[in-house]
């Protein structure tokens, strides 16, 4: 069986590396789109990496968001080994998903190999992966089952049901639900009334 793990982050700036992810959450779907499990966790910002003044100019806008980013934060190496035993623990084969894959999945990527020596999607001479082939981009998913626009195509241009009611709120965990509740409708067809 496979299973979906929509996941979200948050930062404090644009580059894996450089800057720090803050925040990660991850709701847990099989192929109906069901929710199965949840998770979210917290990080310490890396020694060293200097948060990015124009990311924390956006922070400011978000003074909810950000506060609750700094609660029950964990060092980096114990919420990627929390994160790493809750996707094992889900049985089946997870499936890294995310919108946008390329924003999130990088972050997530570099952090497996950092402090997991894992890799998150299937790569030429990678190391053990945590998920199955490369990933599912939800954006690329939704222009396929909607007929949407590209250039039109943000989590604003969705009716509200497509999100299940969850805010968009920059804080992990919602983001996530809203998500894995927009990728439970496509893959139920329920979004096609868009094309």
């Amino acid at each position: 069986m496979l299973i979906h793990v929509v996941t979200d982050i948050e930062t404090d700036g644009p580059d894996p590396g450089i800057h720090s992810m803050i925040s990660l959450a991850a709701v847990a779907c099989d192929e109906t789109g069901a929710r199965l499990s949840h998770l979210a966790l917290n990080l310490e910002p890396i020694p060293g990496h200097a948060a990015d003044p124009g990311t924390m100019d956006w922070w400011n806008t978000e003074p909810e968001a950000w506060t609750a980013t700094l609660s029950n934060r964990l060092p980096p190496a114990e919420a990627i080994a929390r994160y790493v035993a809750w996707v094992r623990g889900l049985g089946g084969t997870p499936v890294f998903t995310a919108y946008p894959l390329i924003f999130d999945g990088a972050w997530v990527d570099w952090y497996l190999r950092r402090y997991a020596s894992l890799r998150l999607l299937t790569a030429p001479r990678s190391t053990e992966t945590l998920f199955l082939g490369g990933g599912l981009d939800i954006a690329s998913f939704a222009l396929g089952r909607t007929g949407l626009d590209y250039d039109s195509l943000t989590h604003k241009t969705f009716p509200e049901s497509w999100l299940g009611g969850h805010p968009h709120s920059h804080v992990a965990l919602d983001d996530a639900e809203g998500y894995a509740h927009l990728l439970g409708t496509l893959l139920r067809g329920e979004g096609e009334e868009r094309r």
